[in-house]
């Protein structure tokens, strides 16, 4: 039976929603005070990104695909292996489930947050921030990091690395490795958006959000995690195109 559209779509929300609440939730475990998880570092938060993308596959795949990140739609969408005309719904599922995740992860960890008396922490929470400040450079990288995340699904999903078996549910693992990769390796410049749903909808959370003690949205650098990514994604997804369907 064919999946309706509004169908993919719920699963794209509640996907994306499961990989904010974790995502967003590792970072708060970590750098909120008086947590039990504070302190524990880089390693933990780049692994547990990987996980949260893991479940949110888990849960959307089947469905919808899960692709859980405006930028992999686009970048699909791009290189033919995605419908143009299902972008939209998806993009809006997609910034709905992020804006609700953090939403979620605030009153979770609401004893936290109030514990915590860095605007700035409180703010790294929901979204991203440049290690340095270079508007320039940072769209770079977020644009590279995006690049590689679409480039790698696309060529993982390709079936000359999947030919008798095909990915189906096995393609959380490889994707969830992926996650830390690109984390771990190319993560501290930025924090690694590299997916415009899990920034833009959570730094929207942190505006309205009645947060004891935050500071600025930051909304003066918010553009680079949203064009950035859809950049390295239609860059990965015109390259792939040209490199394993027309070569």
């Amino acid at each position: 039976m064919e999946t309706t559209l509004m169908t993919k779509c719920l699963f794209e929300f509640i996907g994306t929603l499961v990989l904010v609440l974790l995502g967003d939730g590792v970072v708060a475990s970590t750098v909120l005070k008086r947590s039990k998880g504070y302190g524990g570092g880089w390693v933990v938060i780049t692994m547990a990104w990987g996980f949260a993308v893991m479940c949110g596959v888990l849960i959307a795949g089947p469905w919808s695909g899960a692709h859980l990140n405006p930028a992999v739609s686009v970048g699909l969408a791009v290189a033919g292996s995605f419908p143009w005309a299902y972008v939209p719904g998806y993009i809006i599922a997609q910034l709905l489930g992020g804006f609700c995740g953090a939403v979620l992860v605030y009153l979770y960890y609401k004893d936290h947050f109030d514990a915590t008396d860095e605007p700035e922490t409180k703010l790294g929470v929901f979204c991203t921030m440049p290690a340095i400040m270079n508007k320039p450079r940072n769209f770079f990288c977020e644009a590279v990091g995006t690049f590689l995340l679409v480039f790698v699904i696309l060529a993982i999903g390709n079936e000359l690395n999947t030919p008798e078996i095909g990915m189906g549910s096995l393609g959380s693992f490889p994707v969830t490795m992926l996650i830390m990769a690109i984390g771990m390796s190319l993560g501290g410049t930025t924090g690694y958006a590299i997916n415009p749903a899990r920034d833009l909808p959570p730094r929207l959370a942190h505006a309205v959000l009645p947060i004891r003690g935050k500071g600025p949205s930051g909304w003066d650098y918010s553009w680079v995690p949203v064009a950035g990514p859809l950049a390295g994604a239609l860059a990965a997804g015109l390259i792939y195109g040209c490199i394993y369907i027309c070569g």
